[in-house]
C-alpha cells in the first residue's frame, strides 16, 4: 500500500458510498486523506483541469454527485466511441496506459482522492492524451445517476481496498448492491474486469458475480484445482494464513488481464509475495 498520505490505499480506493450524501447511506469503502496539491500536481491541476475534469453539481460534499446530473460522454470527449470507466483509477497509471494504446476507446477515471487525480492529468499531459476524462465522485452515485444506462463498454475495478478485519467487510466495494449497480451501468455485452492480491476478496468477489442473474463468467471453471492461485495461497500459507491441503475446484479466474499495466500497487504486491487474482465477468 502507498504511504503517501494524500494518496489511495489501493489502486481502487472509491467505494460505496460518501457519508455526507444524502441519497447515499451505506459504510463507505475509503478512508478520506489529505486533498492538498502541491508542486507538479498542482500545475497539471491549473493547466488541464479546465478541460479534462468533469465539474459535477454535488450535494453536500466534494465527491457526492446530484442525482439531477447526468453524464453526456459525447459531448465531454467531442465524439462517439466506446466508453470505458475505471472505478479507482488511483495515480492514473492503468487508464493512461490503456487510453495511449487505445486511441478508439474513451476512458474515465472515477476517483476520489484529489491528489491521485492531479497525478492522472499529469500523466494525460505528458501522453497528450485526448481520450481521457476524470471525475472525483463517489462510484455509486456516478453508477446509479450519473452515467446513462447501458452506457459504458467496460468497467474496471483493480485493487479496491480489502478492509482485512471482518467487522470491516462491509465496506467493501465489490458485494450484491455494487453489482446491481454496475450492471445497470454496463451496456448489454459489455465486460467488468476485476483483479485483487487477498485470496478472500477475490473469493466474495467470485460468489457476488456468480450469485448475479446479469453476470457471466467468461472463464468459468478455469484455472482450478492445482492450477488455482487459490489453491496455491492456502498450499504455500501466503497472505500470514496457515498453509492447508485446501483445494479450489471451482475456479473461474481469468488470466492477467494484458491491457492492465503493472501499477505501482501491484509491483507492490509481488514483491510482498502476494498473488493476484483477476476476474472477467460480461454483463447479459
Amino acid at each position: 500500500m502507498t504511504t503517501d498520505p494524500a494518496l489511495p490505499v489501493s489502486d481502487a480506493a472509491d467505494g460505496p458510498e460518501n457519508p455526507d450524501s444524502v441519497h447515499f447511506r451505506a459504510p463507505v469503502s475509503f478512508v478520506r486523506r489529505g486533498s492538498r496539491l502541491q508542486g507538479r500536481r498542482q500545475q497539471a491541476w491549473d493547466e488541464l483541469s479546465d478541460v479534462f475534469v468533469i465539474d459535477v453539481p454535488r450535494v453536500h460534499s466534494d465527491t457526492s454527485v446530484d442525482p439531477e446530473y447526468v453524464f453526456d460522454a459525447e459531448a465531454a470527449f467531442g465524439r462517439k466511441a466506446p466508453l470505458v470507466v475505471e472505478i479507482g483509477s488511483g495515480l492514473g497509471e492503468a487508464i493512461t496506459h490503456a487510453a495511449e494504446q487505445n486511441p478508439d476507446k474513451n476512458f474515465l477515471a472515477v476517483e476520489v482522492y484529489l491528489p491521485g487525480l492531479a497525478q492522472t492529468l499529469q500523466r494525460i499531459g505528458q501522453k497528450n492524451l485526448t481520450n481521457v476524462r476524470v471525475v472525483q465522485a463517489n462510484a455509486p452515485e456516478v453508477l446509479t445517476t450519473m452515467l446513462p444506462a447501458g452506457s459504458v463498454d467496460e468497467l474496471w475495478v483493480f485493487f479496491p481496498d480489502p478492509w482485512h478485519k471482518t467487522r470491516h467487510h462491509k465496506r467493501r466495494m465489490v458485494k450484491d448492491s455494487f453489482a446491481e449497480l454496475a450492471a445497470r451501468a454496463l451496456a448489454p455485452g459489455g465486460l467488468w474486469r476485476l483483479a485483487t492480491d487477498w485470496s478472500d476478496y477475490a473469493v466474495q468477489m467470485r460468489e457476488v458475480l456468480d450469485a448475479s442473474a446479469q453476470f457471466e463468467s467468461l472463464h468459468a471453471g478455469e484455472r482450478s484445482g492445482a492450477g488455482s492461485p487459490l489453491t496455491q495461497v492456502r498450499a504455500q500459507g501466503l497472505e500470514g494464513k496457515e498453509a492447508s491441503d485446501d483445494v479450489d475446484t471451482l475456479g473461474g479466474w481469468a488470466p492477467r488481464f494484458e491491457g492492465r499495466i503493472l501499477t505501482s500497487f501491484e509491483n507492490k504486491a509481488h514483491q510482498a509475495g502476494r498473488l493476484i487474482f483477476d476476474l472477467t465477468y460480461r454483463r447479459i
